[in-house]
């Protein structure tokens, strides 16, 4: 059992676990599981100088910086490098970072894209995803709803 399940089983949160071979990024496990991509979540650690934040967005989307720096209101926002992980999320693997406020005690910032789904995937670990309602992972949660997603340009101008 991951760190993931044994909350999800303590806090009595009901989900479905997905057993896959080892992916390492969001889009590979979608294809893995033959989910939409939309439907599987990305969860980003974000170094920020009052520490790291978690940007969850759809995994066929690409993070914003500036949007993610001003959701943060920091001037100083990047993306946690693998050393980081490894070294701060101890007991996670990569790639494999959970949506979960309560259980990492991280601010959580979610693309309103990943609100729209009644239910979603994301990695448990490199082997395993869990399909749960959306708003039982991020509904009762203390977590911020705002843009964080690159939009689609076309000659320079948004789609």
């Amino acid at each position: 059992m991951s760190r993931v399940t044994e909350y999800l089983e303590e806090e009595g949160i009901p989900y479905e676990s997905l057993p896959h071979d080892r992916t390492f990024t969001a889009i590979d496990e979608a294809g893995e599981l033959k989910v939409a991509a939309d439907n599987v979540l990305k969860t980003l650690a974000l170094k920020t100088p009052g520490g790291y934040a978690l940007a969850v967005i759809p995994a066929s989307r690409h993070l914003d910086l500036n949007l993610a720096r001003d959701a943060i209101g920091a001037h100083s926002v990047k993306l946690a490098t693998e050393d980081d992980i490894e070294r701060d999320f101890a007991g996670f693997e990569l790639s494999a970072i959970p949506p979960l406020p309560s259980l990492l005690g991280i601010p959580t910032y979610a693309d309103p894209q990943v609100m729209r789904h009644e239910s979603v995937v994301f990695a448990a670990s490199q082997t395993t995803s869990i399909r749960i309602r959306t708003q039982d992972v991020l509904g009762d949660e203390t977590v911020a709803t705002v843009p964080l997603i690159q939009q689609p340009m076309w000659a320079g101008k948004p789609l």
